[in-house]
């Protein structure tokens, strides 16, 4: 008995010694502190159930996990710090969560549908903007009875203010989802709409922007594609050589202005810089005849461009006098084209852009009674893999601890970021030999395993994080609609 009891203690007492070993190893283990520290911050998180005066959801168009994965590492790396463990402003936002992306009729959505989803809460059909399912693509008359309330036509009819912000076209996609219904997203201006369309009442996206009617109207329209509202006689006022696309010879700014006496109507840099945000009258800013330059190119601009950044401060500068609050829908929208080309580097700038003005909204806000919620409308097939080194560059061949390439099989090295599909892929030869390519270039296309003259969109799902009045609600496995009725139910905004 009495060995029994000594044996009893002696492992009890090598058991505490071997704890205290222990707590004192992890103490000094800097992973453990750090998780110990994000611990305690998670400790103190409480939902808000407020009212969200004010609402701003970002859209990382095809912002895949992998493209925020990479674009966090670049953009540590980029400041000379830990890429790897480098926390972005979307990283730091308290709740996340994943979002199913599939539309009503496809496991891979483009962005028409999930843009629907995200601003009106039902399930689309791919290529169709602010109708239901029940729309069939490119039917006018079907799309007639298949209407659905957008979130900012809502905002705008219970008085609140308004903005879309876009380095897209401001008739694409996204930020068309805001205000218009069409059963074709490609309908951006009277050219595009087929005779039968236009026999069947369809109006052009440009149009429906510009003779918008709920409530006081749109405050804040920034964005590309001054060409879907020009005449087809009217050159561009940055590029002499380029023309309107419209065939009615309509000049959809002009009538804006005439619609908006005391708005103010910007193409350029100057003309941005010049605004002056205590007017009572609405801002539409279209800097480019196209889409807004890439990031990367964006400082080249003939006549200059201000920075997603700069137009998601402008916007919350001007819609935050209203005392009803505001929603504001802001896009990282050539995200996606740079994907669609195959170039990485551009996506990943792009999306470091985005996250500076989620670090600026997050900025001149308070979490108190402002929604803050950054997701993607779909994601897009880039992978990261292939064991390369911590601290190696993101947009470089993967290579080991060594510094030295790591090969495929067929005996060459590839880069860290690839793609299943796009002009990267090499057809009906073997994979080229990129040892002496710079792949850091912007103008690099990553290597893709199927060949396609663009990059496909991939149908995974996408994340969601978000910050302020019920931001708790998107944490899960969530379908994208709940994201609109999760806005909708914090700003309190009833149906019409």
């Amino acid at each position: 008995m009495r060995a029994q009891i000594w044996s009893s203690v002696c492992l009890t007492a090598f058991m505490m010694l071997t704890t205290q070993a222990s707590a004192q190893t992890d103490a000094a283990n800097p992973y453990y502190s750090a998780a110990q520290t994000e611990l305690k911050a998670k400790l103190a998180v409480q939902p808000n159930t407020s009212k969200a005066r004010n609402i701003i959801i970002f859209v990382g168009d095809g912002m895949g996990v992998s493209t925020t994965t990479a674009a966090r590492i670049l953009a540590g790396q980029e400041a000379g710090t830990d890429g790897e463990g480098y926390v972005m402003a979307m990283d730091a936002l308290p709740f996340a969560g994943l979002v199913k992306t599939y539309s009503h009729d496809s496991q891979v959505a483009d962005s028409a549908p999930t843009a629907t989803a995200l601003m009106s809460g039902v399930k689309s059909r791919n290529s169709v903007i602010g109708v239901s399912h029940l729309a069939q693509v490119n039917s006018c008359a079907s799309a007639k009875t298949a209407h659905v309330d957008s979130l900012i036509e809502l905002a705008e009819e219970a008085g609140l203010a308004t903005g879309v912000v876009t380095t897209t076209r401001i008739t694409h996609a996204t930020p068309a989802a805001a205000y218009a219904h069409t059963p074709q997203r490609d309908w951006e201006d009277d050219a595009d709409l087929p005779e039968q369309a236009k026999a069947e009442g369809c109006i052009d996206i440009a149009r429906q922007l510009v003779e918008f009617k709920h409530g006081d109207g749109i405050e804040i329209v920034l964005g590309g594609g001054r060409r879907h509202f020009t005449p087809q006689t009217l050159a561009d006022p940055e590029y002499g050589d380029k023309m309107g696309l419209r065939k009615d010879g309509r000049n959809l700014i002009a009538d804006w202005k005439k619609a908006h006496p005391k708005g103010q109507y910007v193409w350029d840099a100057k003309g941005f810089a010049g605004l002056d945000l205590t007017a009572k009258g609405p801002i539409l800013g279209l800097f480019e005849p196209d889409h807004m330059q890439y990031e990367v190119d964006r400082a080249a601009d003939k006549a200059g461009e201000p920075s997603l950044a700069d137009m998601t401060a402008l916007a919350i500068t001007r819609l935050k006098s209203n005392p009803k609050g505001f929603v504001l829908l802001v896009e990282g929208g050539r995200i996606d084209h740079a994907h669609h080309a195959g170039q990485a580097g551009r996506a990943l700038h792009d999306t470091v852009a985005l996250d500076n003005a989620v670090h600026k909204a997050l900025e001149m806000t308070d979490s108190r009674d402002t929604l803050i919620i950054v997701t993607a409308d779909h994601s897009h097939g880039l992978t990261l893999s292939g064991y390369p080194a911590r601290g190696n560059p993101i947009l470089g061949l993967a290579k080991d601890k060594d510094g030295k390439a790591i090969k495929a099989a067929d005996g060459k090295p590839y880069t860290t970021l690839t793609y299943a599909t796009g002009p990267g892929a090499e057809i009906n030869k073997p994979r080229g030999d990129i040892s002496t390519i710079n792949t850091e270039d912007h103008d690099y296309h990553q290597q893709a395993l199927l060949p396609a003259p663009a990059a496909a969109h991939s149908g995974e799902d996408v994340a969601v994080r978000a910050s302020g009045p019920f931001a708790h609600l998107l944490q899960g496995t969530i379908e994208q609609i709940l994201i609109f009725h999760v806005m909708r139910h914090a700003a309190q905004i009833p149906s019409p």
